[in-house]
């Protein structure tokens, strides 16, 4: 009898705080407990990027030799960028196991997830047919502990290796800023309905030219105790499914009908 060949996993990890960032140490030490690992990560911070890709000017990719024995490479552009590049360059059109981006250094629960370049490399990679999940923890300090991140992410890329491929499952995961001993566990949920209540600070600078500085207020509009922004205020880790199928498909029907009629009547 044959033997059963066993495939290792294949990681892409990347993310948008930029490829030194304390939280991307943190993720590839879980992702070398599964399989190979290959980093590809901006040289810089990026973000707030979204799903930004750079067309009006040359990238760069380099590769470094910042954590021992990983392929890992820094590129010139934004998160997005570096997960095109890594498929259409490094894999040659060919797709990882997986890709996860992270651990960022804030939320990306809610609606930042519009915003946030940690979830739009993921999403690039999805879209690609490549399962992904972005990882975040809820504290902005770069000397932030990531331990019981680095707890929830094990848990979760074991779950998802461990059962069939799911083309374009796109995963988002937020962790509160928590001990492990603390951590209730983790909830699948939906994305709660929020907004940022936005403010310009103006300024002038050194030549009397003013400037505007975004601050704003996080604002949750939902009281469900099925989203994300409840199961981090309660102490759990959320999970929410994500796609990348902008279609309003809420009153999809009705509209449709709608629009349908007008055109009929002229």
């Amino acid at each position: 009898m044959a033997k059963k060949t066993t495939t290792i996993p294949t990681i892409l990890v990347t993310n948008d705080d930029g490829i030194t960032a304390p939280g991307i140490k943190a993720l590839i030490e879980v992702a070398q407990q599964f399989g190979k690992v290959i980093v590809v990560a901006p040289d810089s911070p990026q973000s707030g990027m979204g799903h930004a890709i750079t067309i009006g000017k040359p990238l760069r990719l380099h590769e470094v030799h910042i954590y021992p024995g990983v392929e890992a490479y820094q590129c010139s552009g934004t998160p997005v960028d570096c997960v095109k590049l890594a498929t259409d360059i490094l894999f040659k059109g060919g797709h990882p196991t997986l890709c996860i981006s992270g651990i960022n250094h804030g939320s990306n629960a809610s609606i930042n997830v519009i915003y946030s370049g940690t979830m739009s490399a993921a999403m690039e990679a999805s879209i690609e047919g490549i399962p992904s999940i972005g990882f975040s923890l809820l504290n902005y300090d770069f000397d932030a502990d990531f331990t019981t991140a680095q707890f929830v992410a094990k848990q979760i890329i074991e779950k998802l290796l461990g059962q069939k491929k799911i083309p374009h499952l796109l995963y988002n995961v937020n962790i509160p800023d928590l001990p492990i001993s603390h951590l209730k566990g983790i909830k699948y949920c939906r994305q709660a309905k929020a907004k940022w209540d936005e403010n310009f600070v103006v300024r002038d600078d050194p030549h009397n030219k003013k400037y505007y500085w975004l601050t704003g207020e996080f604002v949750n509009l939902d009281k469900g105790k099925d989203t994300d922004i409840y199961a981090l205020e309660n102490g759990y880790a959320s999970i929410v499914p994500v796609q990348y199928d902008l279609t309003a498909y809420k009153n999809f029907d009705k509209q449709k009908q709608f629009w349908d009629s007008k055109q009929k009547s002229k």
